[in-house]
């Protein structure tokens, strides 16, 4: 059986001593321990490839790896790691070229029991794919001797001549000869830099690619008939392992196998069980003795640990090693995290000046004050009896260090906050994208799913006449339909069971409240509001972790059988199915719903005939929203995203690393053997795109802006804990999954029209909360309405009414009506209402109607207000830095004047190549005139030479 040159993976002169030493271990019948002495007396091989890094000459490096499993006899376990065939000459057939060790085991088959037909159709499939990529230019090599039993991995090398071809077609901007020196600041500016430098020096990793540069390459898309251009000085280094992996999986994806009915790329593959995973290599280890320096290593010291926190993070490192759509995820993280900072600060002082003013604070001193002697209606039927409103003291003070005039000014801070975050990131962005050449790039279409492919394929099947090649199917909106109906219906019924469980809480509220109220004690009747509120969030909290993890299955099968064309569109549709609702759900209850529909004494609303309503704390709602917000948003963050990335990883690598322990031999030589790089990497979980790490971001982004009026220091948790989430992300990246393909990307995405959209809903979301759900509004008009001597005295009596008790429901007034030690006859309620003397009892005062149209009026000014102030921001920043933009434009003059350089060189190539053709035609007149007259074709005959220079 013959093999082409590019299969051998041993020199000429190991080949055959291997070949021998195999062949008489196996005939002579040698036991485990002599044939592991025999193979540690010859040299280590796998010292040689650097334990799988290299193929097994040492010299051409792993580009990339596709593993598949493979049903292996008992005896084959006794064959040596890889067979050779020496036969290196041209081959006839795709069948007649098997990768090394493939052929010993065809040869073993024949005495073998026949496999099942699925295993011999994934093998043919196998065969003829990586005789394709052959064909394409890619070297391979095989290795199913490995640790991991079972589990076969080919080895894939794109060699120069495909990179350069690749490079051309993709259009890769790679670095040329040319090098210019980049803008630098002078006077002041300068020296304002260098003080910044040396101040933030510390903080600064260690990498060479994060140094300021003074200097840079030009760069242009790379052609192979403009190598000269280029600094070749290093092949092996001018693509990095990012770059060649790129490569070698667009050629995975572009090449097909057809011994199906149906062409199939690398995605039906995978998809089909004909591999089981491919991806590329990481660079090394990186922990350990003997470590070699690598980017890997490199990372993992300055970026991803938790010592480092305060430092800058390596983004040109991340983006090298990772890919530019990663890189931008982690920059796009660092711009946030440092914008939450003066967030963070601001929030603090509005804290802390509510914490200084508490105690002069007039109306929680009125209701703390026992002399007024208030008497409050009670807060459920029949069990609950009549109370103190300095009972409700406490709460009163606490929602004073939420509620006050700081927290207005904190919220249009905010907005104009998410202006300036949103303006600053994109100016960040521009200057990644001029640093990584990414400044004329444009976005290709993606290339099919397998899902979407399987699914036209099961549609052109279906056809009775066969379609020309130009008449390509594709699924239409006829072909979505019935995906869409089940979209539609699951997404009702997930938006319904959200709600349904939120209106399960709230009846758990109602009841507790009602059971907690019969207590005795009056230290319990006293804490039902808080212990109530404070078990409800940890109810929704946990009911809101499930649901994440449920919800997330569910929109996961809903946007697969949409089968959308290419991965964005997945990642597009995924994005918009119902997770924000599930977040968001119960403090939209509890902002906007809580208290606003319970009626009045005598006159409840009820729910399911026997639930009242439950009302709000004579301080308003804030302070329960404040609870809710913080509860959810810390939990979210310490629970879901810290502990469930750190715990539930680790878990998945013990499950697997136990499973292969079970399967793995227990023959000492295999025991004994060092692991290679690529079965190391395939215990590593697979990387499952940037979705669920953008998600949580966007969530806890909506957690800062969107309800940052009842809780100002939403901002300094995020900051704390995006401080652990970036090391966590990175780690997590480093060290827990494979190493993805890079990807390039100038942008985020949709994210970011995500992020504007919920920035602009900011706004209209903190106007209502100030004016609805807080007690801003209704004080300002009582201060410059009702107030007699223009202080807050009195405002606490203004805004409650009256309720005679003798006018309660049959049914519904206290059983014991002599709690407080006195009989009740007039109870007061929040509300504004008729007295019970007026002859309009009970109905909606003119109190009612000044305050809505104060809380209407300040709605609308607030919003636009705040709207033109981020838009005057949006306008007056610009989105691409001068600098930037005139170092772009003197990339394009050098880019010039290097190509008219290069046709002047070539138009005086020319005329020296004419002046040397003058001269040569003048020699041959002189020396034969009469020939030359006669004969033209001897003259012609001296001009053959510069010609065919």
């Amino acid at each position: 059986m013959r093999v082409n040159k590019k299969y051998s993976c041993l020199p000429a002169e190991e080949k055959g001593i291997h070949i021998i030493n195999i062949r008489a271990i196996e005939d002579i019948g040698y036991d485990q321990h002599e044939s592991t002495l025999l193979n540690s007396l010859s040299k280590n091989p796998d010292a040689d490839c650097k334990y799988g890094l290299y193929f097994r000459d040492g010299k051409r490096k792993v580009d990339y790896i596709l593993v598949y499993h493979y049903k292996k006899s008992s005896a084959g376990r006794t064959l040596a790691r890889r067979v050779h065939h020496n036969d290196s000459s041209a081959r006839s057939t795709k069948q007649d070229q098997p990768l090394p060790g493939k052929g010993v085991q065809l040869e073993m088959r024949e005495s073998e029991p026949h496999m099942d037909y699925h295993e011999d159709d994934k093998r043919f499939r196998r065969e003829e794919y990586e005789g394709n990529l052959v064909e394409a230019g890619l070297e391979l090599e095989r290795d199913e001797d490995t640790k991991i039993h079972g589990i076969g991995f080919v080895k894939i090398h794109a060699p120069w001549n495909v990179l350069c071809r690749e490079a051309e077609f993709l259009k890769l901007k790679m670095p040329t000869k040319k090098m210019y020196q980049i803008n630098q600041t002078h006077g002041l500016l300068k020296k304002i830099n260098s003080v910044i430098q040396k101040i933030t020096e510390p903080i600064q990793p260690k990498v060479a690619e994060h140094k300021p540069q003074t200097v840079k390459r030009l760069s242009y898309p790379f052609s192979r008939e403009k190598q000269h251009l280029f600094d070749l000085s290093d092949r092996d280094s001018f693509f990095d392992s990012k770059t060649r992996s790129t490569i070698v999986y667009e050629i995975l994806k572009r090449t097909t196998c057809t011994k199906a009915k149906y062409s199939m790329g690398i995605t039906s593959l995978l998809a089909n069980g004909v591999y089981s995973a491919a991806y590329p290599l990481h660079d090394g280890d990186y922990e350990g003795e003997n470590v070699e320096p690598n980017d890997r290593k490199l990372l993992c010291e300055e970026w991803a640990s938790y010592g480092v926190f305060y430092k800058y993070q390596p983004i040109d490192l991340v983006r090298k090693y990772f890919g530019e759509k990663i890189g931008l995820y982690f920059a796009w993280l660092g711009v946030y995290t440092q914008m939450l900072i003066p967030a963070s600060i601001v929030g603090i002082i509005v804290f802390l000046y509510g914490c200084a003013t508490v105690d002069e604070n007039i109306p929680s001193m009125e209701m703390c004050d026992q002399r007024n002697n208030i008497t409050m209606c009670p807060l459920c039927d029949r069990t609950c009896s009549y109370w103190k409103m300095s009972s409700a003291c406490a709460t009163a003070r606490a929602s004073h260090l939420f509620d006050n005039p700081a927290t207005v000014f904190f919220s249009v801070f905010m907005a104009l906050w998410a202006a300036t975050f949103m303006e600053h990131w994109k100016r960040k962005q521009m200057r990644l994208n001029y640093r990584w050449d990414l400044t004329g790039f444009e976005e290709e279409e993606d290339h099919p799913r397998a899902e979407y492919e399987a699914k036209v394929l099961e549609k052109s099947l279906r056809k009775e006449h066969k379609q020309k090649e130009t008449d390509k199917e594709k699924l239409t909106w006829k072909d979505r339909f019935p995906a869409y109906l089940t979209n539609f219906v699951g997404i009702i019924f997930m938006v319904g069971l959200t709600f349904a469980i939120v209106f399960g809480v709230i009846i758990y509220r109602i009841s507790t409240a009602a059971a907690l109220a019969i207590s005795s004690t009056p230290s319990g009747r006293s804490s039902v509001r808080v212990t109530v509120t404070a078990t409800a969030v940890i109810i929704n909290l946990v009911v809101i972790i499930i649901l994440d993890e449920v919800y997330g299955c569910i929109a996961r099968w809903l946007t697969q059988i949409e089968v959308p064309k290419t991965d964005k569109n997945f990642e597009e549709r995924l994005i918009f199915k119902v997770k924000f609702v599930n977040a968001y759900t119960p403090i939209f209850y509890v902002a906007f719903f809580k208290g606003r529909f319970v009626g009045r004494p005598g006159d409840y609303v009820y729910i399911f005939h026997s639930f009242r309503m439950e009302e709000c704390a004579p301080g308003g709602c804030l302070m329960e929203l404040c609870i809710q917000l913080s509860i959810i948003m810390l939990g979210k963050q310490l629970i879901q995203n810290n502990l469930f990335e750190i715990g539930i990883p680790k878990m998945k690598k013990f499950i697997r690393y136990m499973k292969l322990k079970r399967r793995r031999s227990l023959d000492h030589e295999e025991h004994m053997k060092k692991k290679q790089r690529y079965e190391v990497d395939y215990n590593l979980e697979p990387f499952a795109g940037l979705t669920p790490e953008y998600m949580e971001m966007i969530i806890q982004f909506g957690f800062v802006t969107l309800f940052v009026a009842s809780f100002p220091l939403a901002p300094l948790f995020a900051l704390l804990n995006n401080i652990i989430e970036i090391r966590l992300d990175a780690k997590k990246f480093v060290t827990e999954l494979r190493r993805p393909v890079a990807v390039r990307a100038k942008d985020i995405g949709i994210w970011y029209n995500i992020l504007r959209g919920i920035g602009k809903l900011a706004v209209i979301i903190n106007a209502f909360v100030i004016s609805f759900t807080s007690d801003f509004i209704p004080r300002l008009v009582y201060l410059y309405m009702y107030s007699e001597n223009g202080t807050m005295h009195g405002f606490v009596n203004h805004t409650l009414s009256s309720f005679n008790v003798s006018d309660f429901q049959a049914g519904t007034a206290p059983n014991d009506p002599m709690d407080l030690g006195y009989e009740v006859q007039i109870c007061r309620y929040k509300d504004y209402r008729e007295p019970p003397w007026s002859e309009n009892k009970y109905d909606i005062s003119k109190d009612f109607w000044a305050v809505l149209a104060a809380r209407l009026a300040f709605v609308i000014v607030f919003q636009n207000l705040v709207m033109f102030m981020s838009d005057f921001v949006d306008w007056i920043i610009p989105d691409i830095p001068k600098d930037i933009s005139q170092q772009i434009h003197k990339e394009k003059v050098l880019m010039v004047e290097v190509f008219m350089r290069e046709e002047q060189g070539k138009l005086q190539m020319l005329e020296t190549w004419k002046d040397k053709d003058k001269k040569k035609g003048e020699n041959c007149n002189n020396h034969s005139p009469r020939l030359s007259r006669s004969h033209s074709g001897s003259l012609s005959s001296c001009h053959s030479y510069p010609l065919d220079v």
